[in-house]
């Protein structure tokens, strides 16, 4: 049943593109194209990140204002255009967008989606009654001037700038918590472990504070990367060339993205890169990927550091969270750890794919950019939100357990490091294998040698003393007689 009455379930209305005429739902803002993307690509369920929406809805009032200064599109078309793209980047219409995440390459369904949208949204800000697009077109105004091939790359890019935006925070929080949990533990000494074995001593807080260090780093390559997004094609239309826009056009909508997404953007040097490579998403999905190391690392020495509690390391205790087995009574899992890591092993797949997509691309254009749009936003996205849960539900509330850390710093046979000075490294290493087959400890061993005075074992062997650089007791003659002995 054919009819324009919108709101009437059941009802459809006809387009019409290239291909021929489509009957689609009467009360839907997205158009024909649309309607063929859904039916082409059933694949995944999944729909285009929020802030990818928000992002074209951006360019496009960006390129709306530009057109109108330009007197390139009818003033009051142009007006209806921005008021319905403003609209989209508030969210109104992001259940308009249907497309599936898995598309035609370059993002040509998601583009049109944009285009049919705002093109029904102005139609119903001027009057006009939807699918109707005598007085405004998806491509004859929305699109006028533009491409998918620069509209897309420059929404992908603005769309991961806004997102980055959130992790920023979580990524503070992370960092702070942690600096936090190096002060509290700056005096709880510990054995270090290399190899997995016993090391010299350090302090809790030290191990921390590192952890506090690499997320820090961690951050600033993001940000580092981050700003080759700034660098926009947006203007070079099919190929690079700028083919179809006003020679004024590419500065002013750039320009007035810029203003409108409160971020610094500018006209990349050279169209053609900005269109041939997407070397600038390779950068932040890396650095994503480098962010998910460590996170992996550190959640994996958080368990390891909490296992127990009689039978592990247990030098620290993590928040109880929630019953950790459902036949073992008492059992509680370090359950944000885990979780960490395996948000951190689906950044890692997703830079896989962004990598493939990134070197996928031939000649004028990479048509792979709709999967590098949904792999890093989605990284950001589940890195974010995994951040918080990490902060707040775990490093906020670890605790130490000082007798154990201390038992472990007296158990430790690399005290016998302390020793190399004086005694030289055969005779300390003599102590230590003495240490292993006995049980006894290092000051024991080293006190029954007689190779030091008591007050110098007592100064050397001191583990506060070994967990920062200290000038030798004695001086350098002193301590070759010792080892002549």
């Amino acid at each position: 049943m054919s009819s324009d009455s919108h709101g009437a379930t059941g009802a459809t209305r006809s387009e019409k593109d290239s291909l021929g005429t489509k009957e689609i739902p009467a009360h839907v803002y997205y158009g024909i194209q649309t309607a063929r993307a859904v039916e082409n690509y059933p694949i995944s369920g999944m729909r285009a990140h929020p802030t990818l929406i928000r992002a074209i809805g951006m360019v496009k009032e960006a390129a709306a204002e530009a057109n109108r200064e330009l007197g390139l599109v009818d003033e009051k078309v142009a007006n209806a255009i921005i008021q319905s793209a403003k609209e989209v980047q508030q969210g109104k219409w992001n259940s308009e967008f249907v497309v599936d995440v898995f598309q035609a390459g370059a993002g040509v369904s998601f583009h049109m989606n944009s285009n049919e949208v705002i093109a029904n949204r102005a139609l119903e800000i001027l009057g006009g009654k939807l699918g109707d697009y005598s007085k405004v077109h998806p491509n004859d105004h929305v699109n006028y001037g533009q491409s998918t091939n620069d509209v897309f790359p420059t929404s992908m890019r603005l769309a991961t700038l806004l997102e980055l935006e959130k992790l920023y925070p979580a990524l503070d929080s992370l960092i702070s918590a942690l600096e936090k949990k190096g002060m509290e533990f700056h005096d709880i000494l510990k054995s270090g472990r290399t190899h997995m074995q016993d090391a010299v001593p350090m302090r809790l807080g030290q191990e921390f504070t590192a952890y506090a260090g690499a997320i820090r780093r961690c951050k600033d390559a993001i940000r580092t990367s981050a700003d080759l997004l700034r660098e926009l094609g947006l203007g070079g239309s099919a190929v690079g060339t700028g083919i179809n826009t006003h020679p004024h056009y590419r500065e002013k909508a750039i320009a007035n993205l810029s203003r409108i997404s409160s971020q610094k953007l500018i006209p990349v040097d050279d169209m053609r890169y900005a269109m041939q490579s997407n070397l600038a998403m390779a950068a932040v999905s890396s650095a994503l990927r480098n962010l998910a190391l460590e996170v992996i690392r550190i959640s994996n020495d958080l368990r390891m550091l909490s296992s127990g509690p009689n039978t592990g390391f247990a030098e620290i205790n993590l928040p109880a969270l929630q019953p950790g087995s459902s036949i073992m009574p008492g059992k509680i899992n370090p359950v944000i750890p885990e979780l960490a890591a395996m948000v951190s092993f689906q950044v890692i797949g997703n830079d896989v794919a962004v990598a493939m997509a990134v070197q996928g691309g031939q000649l004028e254009l990479n048509v792979m950019m709709p999967t590098m749009a949904y792999s890093v936003l989605q990284s950001i996205t589940i890195s974010t939100n995994m951040l918080r849960q990490f902060t707040e539900k775990c490093v906020a509330g670890i605790t130490a357990n000082n007798n154990r850390c201390n038992f472990y710093v007296q158990a430790t046979v690399s005290l016998a490091t302390a020793l190399n000075p004086y005694i030289g490294y055969a005779k300390a290493a003599e102590i230590a294998k003495e240490a292993v087959a006995t049980g006894r400890s290092i000051i024991e061993i080293a006190r029954e040698k007689k190779l030091l005075s008591e007050k110098e074992i007592s100064e050397i062997l001191d583990p506060v003393r070994m967990t920062e650089p200290v000038r030798p007791l004695d001086s350098a003659k002193k301590r070759e007689e010792i080892k002549a002995k």
